[in-house]
């Protein structure tokens, strides 16, 4: 069952939540402070955080600021639930990295629907096409890489570059083969063209730049082991 972290100093609407959302079959884990949930977050990562802004220790938007600012726990859904209705303080919540935003005094059916609104839209987003090798994720669709969590520009071409080799499945491809793959028609592109971009790609794989063998002679391929 998804885990529920409620984030609200108020213990009065602390246990309004924890006891509603237990019903609605969450697993539920209730704190009345920032630091308490923050240790948690790092030992075992919810499902989603019901956060209040006004806390006693660090204030709602800083824990969401500093939750979504970490490659571990940027994926973590928040929902911002405060008695501040202010137009500036949504803009706030929403650009650091709020998921949904709802103003107290508020209804539980609408939290729950919330939560199972969010919670729909992440597993269908896992369940897009995500090429994992250790801790290189790619994300075709998105035209993404990460390297252990973080974020890795790539050029259009080097992205195409990197899908072209991974699509081969470990077969070698001459440098012949890349440039009608990836640079098609274009003109003027030679041989050595190819050898800057691996180059390139390399660099910006790090610790998997071993995945891009040279073959001699040949051209490259890809280790996926």
């Amino acid at each position: 069952m998804p885990l529920i972290y409620v984030v609200e100093d108020d213990e009065d609407i602390n246990e309004l939540l924890e006891y509603n959302l237990r019903k609605e079959g969450f697993s539920v884990r209730p704190f009345l402070s920032s630091v308490k949930a923050l240790d948690s977050i790092h030992k075992e990562k919810p499902d989603l955080v019901l956060l209040d802004i006004m806390l006693p220790d660090i204030d709602g938007l800083e824990l969401c600021k500093m939750v979504k600012s970490n490659p571990e726990t940027e994926n973590i859904p928040i929902i911002m639930i405060t008695a501040k209705g202010t137009e500036i303080d949504k803009i706030v919540g929403l650009e650091l990295g709020a998921d949904d935003y709802i103003t107290k005094p508020f209804s539980i059916r609408e939290v729950i629907a919330r939560i199972r609104a969010i919670l729909r839209r992440v597993k269908k987003e896992s369940r897009q096409n995500v090429l994992r090798f250790g801790t290189l994720e790619i994300y075709p669709e998105k035209f993404e890489m990460k390297v252990d969590g973080n974020s890795v520009e790539l050029t259009s071409k080097e992205f195409k570059l990197l899908i072209t080799l991974i699509n081969a499945d470990g077969n070698v491809l001459t440098r012949e083969q890349i440039l009608s793959d990836v640079w098609k028609n274009e003109l003027d592109v030679y041989d050595r063209t190819v050898d800057v971009h691996i180059k390139k790609l390399r660099d910006k794989l790090g610790k998997h730049s071993y995945r891009i063998e040279t073959v001699r002679g040949v051209g490259y391929r890809w280790r996926s082991d």
